[in-house]
């Protein structure tokens, strides 16, 4: 972090033109940041300092800081490692400290960077640094080509000739060339202008790369290469069955490029320097060229597919919650039965068994007989399936129980993705150590109705599988995103203080995993939290950790009404100071949207507490612990259709969303494949992001177009007449 007020002007300065924002909110937020401010807290409770920025804003605010820091200590790096070999001058110190990014940082850096041991470092070590000058300098030698060449033969060095002279130092203008920072940057931009990435089947594994027979002999401009297709090229290369390549026209490319390092025709050694071009180029330049390319395109696929990932993982967790009900989860099998747990209306495990009502057994009396016993004795009201094996001959005869005994019951097919990584974690072994992996199966695919946020938190969010290639992005950009939406997503639900587990809580602003763990050790000690002022009491977890975490935390039926809002302790005086003007207390007026209209938010406003802040006192007032989901509705399953065999072209079925990327989405229409919605048949007007027409979660009606069984897989249509 800058530590004087200059470098943090010069920081916040630089920020705030890169990313189009007032400097002044800039400043604000990055002090806030260095103060130990979290960003939910920020964009919540701060609204007056930063001037009303947004969570997006403040996280591009906090990412371009983190840029600067970075190239700031790369800088020093940099600058301390030319220094300590005595060639920094004043006017490569000024081109270094002027570089905005670490790429041209790197450029320049290239030529005084301790590198591998190359034919130029030798030709080097045997004195040849002076002939390579007198060749890159391509002036009048005043002799002839023998004499100067001659004077550097010298059999001691294993120079034993003219030609070994001239080779080597060949060899260091070549390097040399390659390192010139004004060269790597046109060619870098040739290749991204004029270049293709092509890619191609490795001599002998064509039947192996049968999955990727559409990138087997490929190739597109590297300017306009879809994310998607860029990741599926990469990773075939990864599998070892692809090579991907980036490609130029080399014929005009060098017909540019000599002219640039060849300036004297008339220099003697001038065709000698005309092929080492050819040399630097094909040996040293295109493949740090290509590297570099590729990297950068790699880089830019990752940011989006990773963005990707993050809008799909925010649409799941914010997915309607079924509520606070008794739901019994079953976890679907043939051969070893369907695991079924029931839990109450807090998530708490009451009971569970294991039913056949499916092959290899098919006991469907005994199945019946348990299910309506568990529904009687504890009241269910939900009854949520998981979406794996035998999940549609689950439903069906879960639907058939409700029919025929005429059971106010709703069921719902529910997403596994995660639960058998999370059941069988230690967080899951903790949390019920006496019971089967496929019994905590059970328990969580009901909770997941119940609430998809609490449960979901707790298995890794790439285990979820809403995303697109999330094995082959960089994984530490990954997780960070994950996290930030996993953290946005918490704190803008709110969390009841009383029932949230450890992994929710470790997402809650300035708690983290050890201070959650305090937390719920400290309530399994004394009983539950009655106001938030108690959480002073729980180990180290100090004035700072408070200040972020209060507003976020709910405690329902506590001692302080505003304790089970998004009202921050902070601002409790201000409520006071409202009731007192409406003549009655802040008991009355929390939760009565009649008396909270009547207040005037600048009647209350002072230096403390501005117009924003106000405002959202009010309309919290008026709906205190409003919860921002959507309302459950469950997508209903054509009971006839239960396999890709039974589906039909022209069919109309509803199904929800479960993935969506660039090329379209994919949606759950109950045939344990999900069918692909292809961009082109997302809507009957042209479709630029599909992000803009679905969402994770969305439950919409699809027209059948094609059943492809072999490679099992399905095409269909939102596009109706």
């Amino acid at each position: 972090m800058p530590t004087t007020e200059t470098n943090s002007t010069t920081t916040s300065q630089a920020i705030a033109r890169e990313l189009s924002l007032p400097h002044k909110q800039v400043l604000a937020t990055i002090e806030l940041l260095q103060a130990g401010n979290t960003i939910p807290f920020i964009a919540r409770y701060r609204k007056e300092v930063t001037g009303g920025l947004g969570e997006i804003a403040l996280r591009a605010i906090e990412d371009a800081l983190e840029r600067a820091m970075t190239l700031a200590a790369r800088k020093a790096t940099v600058l301390k490692t030319i220094a300590e070999q005595g060639l920094l001058t004043d006017s490569l110190r000024a081109q270094l400290e002027a570089c905005s990014d670490l790429q041209a940082l790197e450029t320049l850096y290239l030529p005084y960077k301790p590198k591998r041991r190359t034919r130029a470092t030798i030709a080097r070590e045997r004195g040849l640094q002076p002939l390579a000058d007198l060749l890159l300098a391509q002036a009048a030698l005043g002799k002839t080509k023998q004499a100067t060449l001659s004077a550097f033969v010298d059999p001691n060095k294993e120079v034993a000739d003219d030609q070994a002279a001239l080779q080597g130092a060949l060899d260091i203008v070549a390097e040399q060339w390659s390192e010139d920072p004004s060269t790597r940057t046109w060619l870098i931009q040739q290749a991204f202008h004029g270049g293709r990435v092509a890619s191609h089947v490795k001599r002998g594994k064509q039947q192996e790369a049968s999955k990727f027979e559409l990138y087997s002999d490929h190739r597109e401009p590297a300017s306009k290469i879809p994310s998607h297709r860029l990741l599926a090229m990469l990773r075939g290369q990864d599998e070892g069955l692809l090579k991907v390549e980036v490609e130029l026209d080399d014929t005009q490319v060098l017909a540019d490029l000599k002219p640039k390092l060849v300036r004297n025709q008339q220099f003697e050694f001038h065709n000698e320097l005309l092929a080492t071009v050819e040399d630097c180029y094909e040996r040293l330049l295109m493949p740090a060229t290509e590297s570099a390319v590729l990297q950068s395109l790699k880089a830019k696929a990752d940011e989006e597919a990773i963005a990707v990932f993050g809008k799909n993982l925010r649409e799941l967790l914010l997915a309607a919650p079924a509520g606070p009900r008794v739901t019994l989860g079953i976890d679907p099998g043939f051969r070893t039965g369907c695991k079924v747990a029931v839990v109450d209306g807090t998530g708490k495990f009451l009971a569970n068994t294991t039913i056949f009502p499916t092959p290899p057994r098919s006991d469907t009396l005994a199945a019946g007989k348990t299910l309506l016993d568990l529904i009687k004795k504890y009241k269910v009201e939900l009854i949520a399936i998981g979406n794996g094996t035998a999940s549609r001959e689950t439903d069906s005869f879960v639907a058939d129980l409700i029919r025929g005994h005429d059971l106010q019951i709703t069921k719902v097919m529910v997403s596994e993705a995660g639960a058998s990584i999370y059941s069988a974690s230690e967080l899951a072994a903790k949390e019920f150590p006496d019971l089967d992996v496929t019994v905590r199966g059970a328990i969580s695919i009901a909770r997941r109705l119940q609430d998809p946020l609490a449960e979901l938190v707790k298995s890794d969010p790439k285990s979820i599988g809403v995303g697109q290639y999330q094995h082959d992005v960089n994984q530490t950009q990954l997780r960070k995103c994950l996290d930030r939406v996993v953290e946005s997503c918490v704190n803008s639900v709110g969390v009841d203080l009383n029932m949230a587990s450890v992994p929710l809580l470790s997402y809650v602003a300035g708690i983290g995993p050890k201070l959650a763990e305090s937390i719920v050790e400290y309530r399994n000690s004394n009983g539950g939290f009655k106001n938030r002022k108690q959480l002073a009491k729980v180990p180290k977890l100090g004035k700072k950790a408070f200040e972020q975490a209060a507003g976020f935390l709910r405690i329902r039926s506590g001692d302080e009404p505003l304790d089970n809002s998004a009202v921050h302790p902070e601002s409790y005086p201000v409520v006071s100071r409202m009731a007192k003007k409406l003549q009655t207390d802040a008991k009355a007026l929390v939760g009565n949207a009649t008396l909270s209209q009547k207040l005037r938010p600048d009647e209350f406003v002072d230096g403390q507490f501005g117009m924003p802040t106000i405002v959202d006192i009010i309309a919290e007032l008026g709906k205190p612990g409003r919860d921002p989901r959507s309302e459950f509705r469950a997508v209903q399953f054509d009971d006839n259709v239960n396999s890709m065999e039974d589906l039909k072209p022209g069919m109309v079925l509803e199904g929800v969303i479960t993935n969506v990327t660039h090329f379209g989405a994919f949606i759950d229409i109950g045939v344990h494949q999900d069918a692909l919605i292809h961009i082109s048949q997302l809507a009957n007007t042209f479709v630029k992001d599909p992000n803009e027409v679905v969402a994770v979660g969305d439950v919409s009606k699809v027209r059948v177009l094609e059943i492809d069984l072999p490679r099992k897989r399905i095409s269909v249509t939102r596009k109706f007449p």
